[in-house]
């Protein structure tokens, strides 16, 4: 079940934003942190939206 559950939020792309977290706090580990916060939940989930709009990519619709 565990599983399952992991790969469907991989899937879906609801854990886009841990790893965006993960990756923004190894890249500024030391550098300007302070300076380049990470977004919000709703800041990036708008990125991702907008970006899928203009690299639509291999998707549906």
């Amino acid at each position: 079940m565990r599983t399952a559950r992991w790969f469907l939020r991989e899937l879906s792309g609801e854990s886009g934003y841990e790893h965006y977290l993960a990756a923004h706090a190894a890249h500024m580990e030391g550098k300007h942190a302070a300076h380049h916060p990470p977004m919000t939940r709703r800041e990036f989930e708008r990125w991702r939206v907008d970006r899928g709009d203009t690299s639509p990519g291999a998707r549906c619709c």
